[in-house]
């Protein structure tokens, strides 16, 4: 068995305490997708149809799990997901259609649903066969096994080159009555989502028609996982969904219909918060990454220009590496703003590390102390600011730097 990596210095102090909702239950398991003895499939079981919604890579080469859940969607509703770490089922052709259609149907059985409300999802080696046989027997199991408060064992079994479990959860009011969210994610590097390198899954007691929860996971995610990068290299396994159990109703709560009603207000000002803060852990936890890195573009042309020089910086391999090495050379923040193809005058932009001011008008800031700045680039967080100071256009988003660590984890990835 491989031995576990180091855990990142970027993880969190503790993790969120994740509590039950009511109409979902988890277990998490060892199937022997890849090692022996190791967990590595996950099972989520809604005791009674769950509202669903997701979204999904935008790769051309899309895994077989990714197909089986964009046909599955159509239905609107959900009674289990699936979940394995250890082998991806991409690339796979007719076999790993066959393994999809195998592990739905032994989740169906194990939990009394049709496979058209059966959801799953692979992670882990591209190119390889997945071999559903061996869920025989451990799906019934983990369906009798299932627990309420089994969040941490659930984050911690799909994970494969993360070193931390990524969870995240809010308390929201609808209609009167407050419901919760938990999320759990994984991801560390084949990350630039679009939507989304990782697989991200959340949950909640509300009742909300899946059409509205479409609408709002479809929104939620252009400043989320959409805003995040590792190695800009985009998966063929990226999901994000979000159940709903719409356990509220029981308690008051009167069903959401429409993404636009005013009750769904502060429901959806959480949940955006909760995919950000799941997106951010992704970057924290980014492969052999020392610093966590936030880019703020700022005066760009529009909103999607200053996105696009946003992910130029961030997507940078010089200038993530000037920050693996502390240095804060603003010379490759100018390349990468210059690179992007968006509209840019070079004696209008200014660039800061950590709030301080470097470069202004096209030039060195004649106030810039070597000192100070050096200072800075040692701290765990690492915000670059650019303005180009030609529209009202803005963007942020996450990445992290690129050390040694990176090229020597992928490099023996399959071994």
């Amino acid at each position: 068995m491989a031995a576990p990596a180091p855990l990142s210095p970027l993880a969190p102090k503790f993790y969120a305490e994740l509590p039950p909702i009511d109409g979902v239950r988890l277990a998490a398991g060892a199937a022997g997708i890849r090692y022996q003895g190791r967990t590595d499939v996950v099972l989520a079981v809604f005791d009674k149809p769950a509202a669903v919604a997701g979204v999904f890579t935008t790769s051309r080469c899309p895994s077989a799990p990714v197909d089986w859940c964009r046909d599955n969607l159509e239905g609107g509703t959900a009674r289990a997901l699936v979940v394995n770490s250890g082998n991806a089922n991409a690339f796979t052709g007719k076999v790993g259609r066959e393994a999809t259609e195998l592990t739905a149907k032994l989740a169906a059985k194990a939990v009394g649903a049709d496979e058209s409300e059966i959801f799953l999802a692979s992670t882990g080696v591209i190119g390889e066969p997945l071999d559903a046989r061996k869920f025989e027997g451990v799906l019934e199991r983990l369906a009798a096994d299932a627990r309420a408060d089994a969040w941490i064992d659930a984050a911690r079994a799909i994970m494969t080159t993360d070193t931390f479990p990524k969870v995240a959860t809010a308390k929201a009011m609808i209609d009167g009555v407050e419901v919760t969210i938990n999320g759990i994610a994984k991801g560390a590097g084949m990350i630039a989502p679009d939507m989304a390198t990782m697989l991200a899954y959340v949950f909640t007691d509300a009742a909300i028609s899946s059409e509205a929860l479409q609408k709002l996971l479809s929104r939620g995610v252009k400043d989320s996982f959409n805003s995040l990068t590792v190695d800009s290299d985009t998966s063929t396994s990226d999901t994000l969904m979000l159940f709903a159990t719409g356990a509220a109703e029981a308690r008051g709560q009167r069903k959401v219909k429409k993404a636009r009603d005013e009750d769904l207000e502060d429901f959806a000002e959480k949940l955006d918060a909760l995919l950000v803060d799941l997106a951010q852990q992704v970057a924290r936890d980014g492969e052999g990454a020392r610093h966590f890195i936030e880019v703020q573009v700022t005066g760009a042309d529009s909103d999607k220009a200053a996105k696009r020089i946003a992910f130029s910086i961030a997507n940078s391999p010089l200038v993530k590496t000037a920050v693996a090495g502390e240095d804060a050379n603003w010379g490759r923040v100018v390349m990468a703003v210059g690179k992007a193809g968006e509209k840019a005058d070079r004696d209008r932009l200014s660039i800061w590390f950590n709030g301080i001011r470097v470069a202004h008008n096209g030039l060195r800031d004649p106030d810039y102390d070597e000192a100070a700045v050096t200072t800075e680039m040692k701290k765990d967080t690492i915000v670059i600011r650019a303005d180009l100071d030609i529209g009202d256009g803005a963007a942020t988003v996450w990445t992290c730097d690129l050390t040694k660590e990176y090229v020597a984890i992928n490099g023996d990835y399959r071994s």
